[in-house]
């Protein structure tokens, strides 16, 4: 072989080895690449800063849970606490996924820092994850689903396997919120996945977050659904909710919070002292108590023997009846159902002192309006969260589809020895002319009395009757329909406030 050939050899040879290791060195870099693309991020060890931080990925019925009274609770046990609920009414945990695999900015994240300061703002799912080192975070299903085994099987592990890789703690912990069956006498539209009885709903729900917890890890499921079940068959009765489902706004959420302070701090919650301004102490303590049980035996209802017929006090002081949902105020009762069936137990007195009288509507009303004038001047000194809405009835033509003639309310529990007086205050504001919508109150026991008051832009006249007597089973009921004065064209007629006391 010439020198020529041979120089031409090496050139060839060391071309190829070249090319070669260029190839090499480019394939390695790819596959470098690719490895970093398949490899979740890497999370730093998580310092524990004393803080306890808590996400709920839900709807209403986490706001419910968690929004108000469980900061009071964890401040009192001087537990440092961030509460972030992301919220979308009525979500379901497939929203939450859709949410999170779109990455839309869909959430209210209502965020209560270490100082109680509350504050809200536009996130997407992942955002609200990334925003601090959550020690849980919470699931739950949207509440006609919330009984539905299949729903959480098909819809919870997506969501977990989006939420899981975007925790920033390496220690997070998966929380189950077991929420709650509706009233019996809800009107929700997924009661029928119930047959519309409230215990197949509970047992249902038990049941669906028990095998729930084989589709995903879970480290805990906070039994508020049970707590609310416990305290159904206590004196106050099935009166946990404001509107057949969402929880009353102070026995149903406190009674919800103290079962996720317990569950979360493992301190018995019965130790508290915190309570609402509005509840009484032996109210708030069932409230404890419940939830108490509940963390003890989360799949069943435990009946609290000590509760079951209340500790009532004499009747001397007055009583005043809130007839709408406004946010509940210091010193009245809160009707917050207008259905038939609707009722109120445990009724209190103006100082918070349980004197053993309960309210049911055995006919209901057409709805709630809420054009009550604000700025009123009666002996009721109501605030306008009273004043401002009511429920109302339409005797003379058919509104929203209905013809509610007459509205009726039954009061029971009253000593069949004594007489009682009752003044009625109604108001609709916006009411043009000399339009005339008179209201007709007809309160009978043993014997029977009428006031009427004319509800058209009313601030300061109030419609009473004095000295009923309670019939031989100690209850009293009043009627309500359009009086003959009333010229309103559907016979509109209106109950925002009531004040009930014993005859001098």
């Amino acid at each position: 072989m010439n020198h020529v050939m041979i120089k031409f050899v090496k050139i060839f040879i060391f071309t190829l080895f070249a090319a070669s290791l260029l190839l090499s060195i480019s394939c390695e870099k790819d596959t470098v690449e690719e490895d970093k693309k398949e490899q979740p991020k890497e999370v730093a060890p998580t310092v524990d800063d004393g803080i306890l931080k808590i996400l709920t990925i839900g709807n209403s019925f986490s706001e419910d849970a968690v929004e108000n009274y469980l900061y009071d609770l964890m401040r009192e046990a001087e537990i440092p606490v961030v509460i972030g609920n992301l919220y979308i009414g009525s979500s379901s945990l497939d929203i939450h996924w859709q949410n999170g695999r779109n990455n839309s900015a869909a959430y209210d994240f209502r965020r209560i820092d270490t100082e109680g300061k509350k504050t809200n703002a536009s996130s997407t799912l992942g955002d609200a994850l990334e925003s601090e080192e959550w020690d849980y975070i919470s699931f739950q299903q949207a509440s006609p689903y919330s009984g539905l085994a299949k729903s959480y099987e098909a819809h919870l592990p997506p969501l977990y396997e989006y939420v899981k890789p975007r925790t920033t703690n390496t220690d997070v912990k998966f929380i189950l919120h077991q929420t709650w069956a509706y009233a019996q006498n809800s009107t929700h539209e997924g009661f029928a996945h119930y047959d519309r009885d409230q215990l197949h709903m509970y047992n249902a729900i038990v049941d669906a977050i028990e095998k729930a917890r084989g589709f995903v890890p879970i480290d805990l499921v906070v039994p508020v659904g049970t707590a609310i079940q416990n305290g159904r068959a206590s004196f106050i009765g099935d009166n946990f909710t404001r509107d057949g489902w969402h929880l009353d706004l102070n026995i149903g959420r406190y009674t919800a919070a103290c079962t996720w302070f317990e569950a979360l701090t493992g301190k018995n919650v019965t130790n508290s002292t915190f309570k609402p301004a509005a509840l009484s102490e032996y109210t708030a303590r069932l409230a404890r108590a419940m939830a108490h049980q509940a963390i003890l035996k989360p799949n069943e209802m435990t009946e609290l023997q000590e509760y079951k017929d209340g500790n009532y006090q004499p009747f001397t002081d007055p009583v005043y009846i809130d007839f709408g949902q406004n946010a509940p105020a210091l010193g009245w009762n809160q009707l917050r159902g207008f259905t038939t069936g609707s009722s109120l137990s445990n009724i209190m007195d103006i100082d918070g002192v349980p004197i053993g009288l309960s309210l049911t509507l055995t006919m209901g009303f057409n709805g709630r309006n809420d054009a009550g004038e604000r700025n009123t001047n009666t002996d009721f000194n109501m605030p306008e969260s009273v004043s401002g809405d009511s429920y109302f009835g339409n005797s003379k033509a058919i509104f929203d589809n209905k013809l509610v003639e007459r509205s009726q309310i039954k009061i029971a529990g009253f000593d069949k020895n004594k007489t009682y007086d009752f003044c009625f205050f109604g108001s609709r504001s916006g009411v043009g002319g000399t339009e005339n919508r008179e209201a007709k109150y007809t309160v009978a026991g043993k014997n029977e009395k009428i006031a009427r008051l004319n509800a058209s832009n009313n601030r300061q006249q109030l419609a009473c009757v004095q000295a009923i007597a309670p019939d031989d089973e100690g209850e009293i009921t009043i009627t309500l329909m359009a009086g003959e004065s009333n010229t309103n064209g559907n016979g509109f007629y209106y109950i925002n406030a009531m004040r009930i006391a014993p005859s001098e």
